[in-house]
């Protein structure tokens, strides 16, 4: 069976780049985000750049087919590329989404990636594409923390990826993860 590998952790940790990475290493990546502008565009709803409509979006989008919908929507998907390939799943928030997957793909690992909070928040400052104040960061994880149940899938994860030092190092890290799924995979 083919792998399913889910990047999880708090904004700011650098889980873009681990799934990036794994897409260029062949395996199928796909966004639970993208579900939100999907139908977001099909209900003729605009993005705004402050990122305002969207949350609004998935708050009600999990109001009406509850928290694990996200997972729901992406099963199908998943089934269909695990066919072929390996697959990374790239936004996996709450224990609800885990939950589900985890009872429908048993194969389904959780890598963590984790970064000291003062510098999660400084690299949010500092990065190109949305980036935030500490007070911003602050109020979104706890957010994320008490609406989603994000710290579940984090606490639960398969394994931790510490990502307080180079990019090299990081994907250093990244790759030995992954020798260490293939090396137990069945079990």
């Amino acid at each position: 069976m083919n792998k399913l590998i889910a990047i999880v952790g708090m904004c700011g940790t650098g889980k873009s780049i681990a799934t990036d990475y794994l897409e260029e290493k062949g395996y199928v990546k796909l966004h639970f985000g993208n579900i939100t502008y999907k139908l977001m565009a099909q209900a003729g709803i605009k993005r705004t750049e402050d990122g305002k409509s969207e949350k609004e979006f998935r708050e009600n989008l999990r109001k009406q087919y509850g928290k694990a919908c996200y997972a729901k929507f992406l099963e199908e998907d998943i089934k269909k590329s695990l066919k072929t390939t390996a697959v990374v799943l790239d936004g996996l928030y709450s224990w609800d989404e885990y939950k589900y997957l985890i009872e429908r793909f048993p194969n389904l690992k959780l890598i963590a990636i984790i970064t000291d909070k003062n510098l999660r928040y400084e690299r949010i400052a500092n990065r190109k594409d949305r980036p935030f104040n500490k007070t911003d960061v602050t109020y979104r994880d706890i957010t994320e923390i008490e609406n989603l149940a994000k710290g579940g899938p984090i606490a639960y994860a398969d394994y931790y990826l510490l990502n307080n030092g180079s990019l090299d190092e990081y994907y250093n890290q990244l790759e030995e993860i992954i020798k260490n799924i293939e090396k137990h995979e069945g079990e």
